[in-house]
């Protein structure tokens, strides 16, 4: 395996096939069964072997999860161990001079996890990469965000099994962005599943699930926090008997027929059209809240009539009730308290609370609203 970097969140390198993102910190209380029956205030005789765990992930949400694991398996008499992480390889800032360590990357560095045992395939399925996992001899393997596919090889080595902690009731939003496309979709609940994976996308028996409640006004990277932070308390709740072997007899095959699916959001998403209802660009609005965002497109109007498209970055919005004034005006674009008010499909108002101009920070909308001294603001018609 190429050595690793050292402890940063930048450096100057020529690309490795092998790196690490950085960690976010999360503290947990890991259950009493996580720890082996023969560990008491007085230990007597040989302790059980523990079992080896691989953790895959990638983002920060993971690099939480990732330490509350590595907070359990420290404790005295823990009944597992990570022997490994694996996460996406690092990426190239802005500048293109450095390569950045992903969150899961960075927070094991920081633990003090050995560089040997951190890998960075670009693919899970590459050569060097399934010998190197086959000699840590996993038990078990764990994802959660991780980013790559899994090939039958990768699964066939630990005999526990992999299992995936994902942010949504399966069998709905199974694919690459279940938070995001949940939000749009307006869910009022969604949760956190525990399943074995396997060769189909996210389609393997169930282990455990929890739901939680979705606030109408919540955006997708926090729902995603709260939601991997229950599924870290849920995971090492049901870590035991997933080593055990219990899980694999009590666990539950989806409901196939029920599946719905989370596709990538792209690049192109991002624009809104104001003939949606209020409700509709709110959700998307939320949903796409971090990356990649959302935009749209205004017109402003000088004392002479002269037109100038205006490209902003809808940031934070709310749904108005019924507004006659805004309701009843088909392009005009209102300053009410703070926020800007328009009106979109089926006649249902929209407050824009925070936007951001090209190479400006975010402000709120009045702000937006006196830097335009006096023109008017309208909605952009194609």
């Amino acid at each position: 395996m190429p050595p690793l970097p050292s402890m940063h969140r930048s450096f100057n390198i020529s690309f490795h096939r092998f790196l690490l993102p950085p960690l976010v910190y999360f503290h947990s209380h890991a259950p009493s069964r996580l720890l082996h029956p023969a560990a008491s205030s007085i230990h007597s005789g040989t302790q059980p072997k523990q079992k080896s765990v691989v953790f895959l992930g990638t983002p920060n949400d993971a690099a939480d999860m990732l330490e509350a694991l590595l907070d359990a398996a420290e404790r005295e008499g823990s009944i597992f161990k990570v022997v490994g992480v694996v996460t996406q390889p690092q990426s190239s800032s802005r500048s293109r001079k450095k390569h950045v360590l992903s969150p899961v990357a960075q927070r094991a560095f920081d633990r003090g996890f050995p560089s040997s045992s951190i890998f960075l395939p670009s693919k899970a399925g590459e050569e060097s990469f399934l010998s190197s996992l086959k000699e840590l001899q996993p038990d078990l393997c764990i994802t959660a965000a991780y980013g790559n596919i899994l090939p039958k090889r990768f699964l066939d080595i630990p005999p526990c099994g992999t299992v995936n902690v994902h942010p949504s009731l399966l069998p709905l939003y199974r694919g690459a962005a279940p938070v995001q496309r949940a939000i749009q979709d307006g869910v009022k609940v969604t949760g956190v599943t525990i399943a074995y994976t396997v060769r189909s996308l996210d389609s393997g028996p169930i282990i455990a699930w929890e739901s939680l409640e979705v606030d109408s006004d919540i955006k997708a990277p926090k729902l995603q926090s709260l939601l991997f932070a229950k599924g870290t308390r849920l995971l090492l709740r049901e870590l035991p008997s997933i080593l055990d072997g219990l899980a694999v007899q009590s666990s539950k095959e989806q409901d196939h027929s029920s599946a719905s699916l989370a596709p990538k959001i792209s690049v192109e998403e991002s624009w809104l059209s104001f003939d949606e209802t209020a409700l509709a660009i709110h959700n998307k609005v939320r949903a796409f809240s971090g990356w990649p965002g959302t935009k749209a497109l205004f017109l402003s109007k000088n004392s002479v009539g002269e037109l100038e498209t205006i490209e902003v970055k809808i940031i934070t919005t709310r749904v108005k009730p019924y507004d006659s004034d805004v309701s009843n005006s088909e392009r005009a674009v209102w300053l009410k308290g703070n926020s800007l008010v328009l009106c979109c499909g089926d006649r249902t108002v929209l407050e824009i609370v925070e936007l951001q101009p090209p190479g400006k920070k975010v402000m709120s909308g009045r702000d937006f609203w006196n830097g335009l001294q006096g023109r008017q603001l309208l909605k952009f018609k194609p």
